[in-house]
């Protein structure tokens, strides 16, 4: 899925919940709330335009009052199956910023996300890759794939829980 050179990260987890809700759960704004927040943060705005050229725009707000943006814009939407889209950090107008601490990250990234079915579980697999970086941003995402196994893990724990309490 390459997005512009450099090693793609890709990472995958079972779920034990039928692909429809994990759909819901990455693609529904009230869903989302619930899990996609780190521990320390709070959603404070998502709005989702799920179509190919439609946004997912986003805030969170730490504990400590830290707010941090982003948007996504699908390329791709096949329901149930597959999400391509481009993110981004951003500032609340939705305007594409710079990473808020690392500012050699790729000013965007293309993500896609695939669920097969396997015996009433959800694969999820996730492939992102920097797109059109230049060499420090290449450097810096390949640089980053241990943090970002550790932030995705973390992100599928919490994507687990949800499943779990709301199955």
């Amino acid at each position: 899925m390459s997005g512009g050179g450099g090693a793609d990260f890709v990472i995958s987890r079972v779920f034990e919940a039928p692909r429809e809700r994990v759909w819901q759960a990455l693609t529904e704004t009230e869903r989302l709330k619930d899990w996609w927040p780190p521990k320390t943060f709070t959603m404070i705005h998502a709005s989702i335009d799920l179509r190919p050229g439609g946004v997912f725009h986003c805030g969170m707000s730490s504990v400590e009052g830290y707010k941090v943006w982003a948007k996504f814009t699908y390329r791709d939407v096949v329901p149930l199956e597959r999400l391509v889209f481009f993110s981004a950090f951003s500032n609340q107008a939705g305007e594409l910023k710079r990473h808020p601490i690392v500012p050699t990250w790729p000013m965007q990234t293309l993500t896609a996300i695939a669920l097969e079915e396997e015996a009433g579980n959800t694969k999820l697999t996730i492939s992102w890759s920097p797109h059109e970086p230049t060499e420090i941003e290449r450097q810096t995402f390949n640089a980053s794939h241990i943090g970002l196994k550790a932030t995705w893990n973390a992100a599928f724990d919490q994507l687990a829980a949800y499943l779990a309490k709301t199955g």
